[in-house]
């Protein structure tokens, strides 16, 4: 595999998806619910979907998006 080709997976796989949801406005808050117990909220939620899934987590996100 060439390097440039390399470079290309990983943009395109991780960095990509991740700046589209840490900049969607669909992505929900970045702050937990009054009263939630979970410390984090929504967004801080896909994005450590997206990272550590890579395109089968943007993939489950986008799907996810799309329901009322």
């Amino acid at each position: 595999m060439n390097e440039a080709v390399a470079w290309a997976v990983l943009i395109v796989g991780f960095a990509v998806p991740l700046a589209h949801v840490a900049l969607s406005p669909r992505s929900g808050p970045v702050r937990p619910a009054p009263g939630a117990r979970c410390p984090f909220g929504p967004r801080v939620g896909w994005l450590v979907i997206v990272l550590l899934a890579g395109p089968v987590g943007w993939l489950l996100y986008m799907l996810r998006r799309r329901r009322p």
